[in-house]
C-alpha cells in the first residue's frame, strides 16, 4: 500500500470530495487523480523507471500534480525550494543526476527548467500499476548542521509508515480541513501534504504565514480545522497579531509544530489561547520523520521534552561504544520503525550502516530517556561543548542568554583552549547595545562556571537551515 494507492482509492470512494484549495480554485478527488494521470503520462513517455525529477517546490497545485504524477509513472523525486542556491543546485544536480528539472527554480543558471504547465495536460487513458512499497519515492537533500547537502532516500513504505504514524498520534480523519503553510520541499512540508491526502482530507494551500490577513481570512473562509507550524512560525503569528488566534479555540482541532526549539512560555501561551486544541509536538530527522511526539495538553507536566516515541517506533538511547544507557543516563538518542530511511543516494552501504547501532538509526542527537519513558534532547552529539571533560549543551546556555534583554536570541559553540581542550563562545543577535560584561554576571548566577561563556560575538543573524534549524557548527568557520 502506498499514498497514491489511498488518493486513488478516494477518487472512487468520494470523488466530488474537495482534496484541494487554493485561492479561488477548488479540486475534488477525483479531479486530483485525473491530473496526476496527466502528468504520470507525461513522465512516462520521455523517463524510464527509477530516473530522477528534480520539482522545484512551490506551494502551487501544479506541483502536486506533478509530484504523484511522476511517482506513479515510475520516476524518482527531488523536491527542493525555488531559492535554492546554485551551489547547493550544483551540489543535488551531481548527485541526483536528474532526467528534468521541473517547476520555478530562480537561480538555475544554465540548468533547463522546464514549467509546469509545459508538461502534458492532454487526457491520459494509459492504465499505471501502483509504485512498488520498496522502491525509492524521493530523494530529500538535508542541509544539515554542516551545510552540506546529502540525498536521504525515502521508499514508499517509509513514507506509508510516517503517515500512518503521524496520522495515528494526531488524530487525523477524512473531516479535517488543513491549511498549508510550510515550505512543501522539507520534510515537515510534504508530509503535511501526504498525511491529509492519505486519510481524504481538504488541503488548504497558503504561500506562507507572512500575511496575518490572508492566514486569518482563509481559516474562516475555509472552515480550517488543523495547520501544521514551525516554531518561529508561532512567534510571528503573536507578534503580529496577539492572542487574535485564540479565537478559533473551538474550531482548531489540532496544531503540528516542529524542526526546531520552542521555549517553554512560547508554549504555554499556545495551551492557555487554545485550550481544547490538540497541540502537537515532534522530534525527528528527514532519515526518521517524527520519532517522538507531545501533546502540550496531555503531556503539560513534560513540556521540556520532545515527548515519546511516535505509534510504530522504538526509540533508545546508546553510549558511544553502541550498548545501551540506562534509564537518565544521556547517550545518543537511536529510532528504529519503518519509517526509517533506506539509504543515501550515491553512497554504498558500508557508510550507511556506520549510521546504525544494528538495527538502530543512530540520529547524531543527544539526550536521555526518564523512567517514565519521556525522551530529552540535550544537543546535536558534535555540538556538544566538552569543557575540561565536562559536557556542556549549547542550548542550555542559550536558554539562559535569550531570556536576558537585549538579546534576540544567541547561538554557542566550542571554541580551541589550550587548558581545557575546549571553552565556550557565544554569538548574540542584540536589538539594542548590550553590556556583555553584565551579561556574563547574569549568566555566573544561573549557571555553572564552565558553561558561562569565555567570549561573546555580537552579530546581525544566525546561520539557519529553510526550517529554521540552527547551524551551529557552521559558526566555527
Amino acid at each position: 500500500m502506498t499514498i497514491e494507492h489511498l488518493i486513488h482509492g478516494h477518487s472512487q470512494a468520494s470523488p466530488e470530495k474537495t482534496a484541494l484549495i487554493s485561492g479561488g480554485l477548488e479540486i475534488t478527488y477525483a479531479g486530483l487523480w485525473k491530473e496526476i494521470l496527466k502528468k504520470a503520462s507525461w513522465f512516462s513517455r520521455f523517463a524510464e523507471k527509477g530516473d530522477r525529477v528534480i520539482l522545484s517546490a512551490s506551494k502551487s497545485i501544479e506541483f502536486v500534480y506533478a509530484y504523484f504524477g511522476a511517482h506513479l509513472s515510475g520516476m524518482i523525486c527531488v523536491p527542493i525550494d525555488p531559492e535554492t542556491n546554485a551551489t547547493r543546485l550544483g551540489r543535488i544536480m551531481d548527485v541526483a543526476k536528474p532526467k528534468f528539472v521541473v517547476g520555478e527554480l530562480r537561480n538555475h543558471g544554465e540548468v533547463k527548467v522546464i514549467p509546469f504547465e509545459e508538461i502534458s495536460a492532454e487526457d491520459s487513458s494509459e492504465i499505471f500499476g501502483f509504485p512498488d512499497e520498496n522502491a525509492v519515492a524521493d530523494l530529500l537533500f538535508t542541509t544539515g548542521t554542516t551545510g552540506l547537502p546529502k540525498g536521504v532516500a525515502l521508499t514508499f513504505k517509509n513514507q506509508m509508515a510516517a503517515a500512518v504514524n503521524i496520522n495515528t498520534f494526531i488524530g487525523n480523519t477524512a473531516d479535517d480541513v488543513e491549511l498549508l503553510a510550510l515550505p512543501i520541499s522539507h520534510s515537515f512540508g510534504l508530509g503535511r501534504l501526504r498525511c491529509v491526502l492519505s486519510k481524504g482530507g481538504t488541503l488548504v494551500m497558503l504561500g506562507s504565514f507572512a500575511s496575518m490577513k490572508k492566514f486569518f481570512g482563509e481559516m474562516e473562509r475555509c472552515a480550517v480545522t488543523g495547520f501544521g507550524m514551525v516554531p518561529a512560525s508561532w512567534a510571528y503569528i503573536l507578534k503580529m497579531s496577539g492572542d487574535k488566534i485564540g479565537q478559533f479555540a473551538s474550531q482548531l482541532r489540532y496544531i503540528e509544530i516542529g524542526s526546531a526549539f520552542m521555549p517553554l512560555e512560547n508554549k504555554q501561551k499556545l495551551m492557555q489561547l487554545l485550550p481544547s486544541t490538540r497541540i502537537c509536538m515532534h522530534y525527528g530527522l528527514t532519515e526518521a520523520s517524527r520519532s517522538a511526539f507531545i501533546s502540550f495538553h496531555d503531556d503539560k507536566d513534560h513540556l521540556m521534552s520532545v515527548g515519546k516515541p511516535s505509534p510504530n517506533t522504538e526509540i533508545a538511547v546508546f553510549a558511544e561504544d553502541g550498548t545501551p544507557s540506562e534509564a537518565g543516563e544521556d547517550g545518543e538518542i537511536c529510532v528504529k520503525g519503518d519509517h526509517v530511511c533506506s539509504g543515501y543516494w550515491g553512497e554504498n552501504a558500508e557508510v550507511f550502516e556506520k549510521d546504525f547501532f544494528g538495527d538502530w538509526f543512530r540520529t547524531g542527537d543527544w539526550g536521555h530517556i526518564d523512567s517514565s519513558g519521556y525522551v530529552y534532547m540535550v544537543s546535536r552529539k558534535k555540538e556538544i561543548i566538552n569543557v575540561g571533560g565536562k559536557k556542556v549543551s549549547p542550548i542550555e546556555v542559550e536558554e539562559v542568554l535569550d531570556a536576558i534583554d537585549g538579546i534576540e536570541e544567541s547561538a554557542c559553540i566550542g571554541i580551541h583552549d589550550d587548558v581545557l581542550g575546549e571553552k565556550v563562545k557565544a554569538f548574540c543577535v542584540c536589538s539594542k547595545d548590550v553590556d556583555f560584561d553584565q551579561v556574563k554576571k547574569i549568566l555566573v548566577q544561573n549557571l555553572e562556571n564552565y558553561k558561562v561563556p569565555d567570549c561573546f560575538e555580537r552579530v546581525e543573524s544566525l546561520p539557519k537551515t529553510a526550517s529554521g534549524k540552527l547551524q551551529r557548527l557552521l559558526l566555527k568557520n
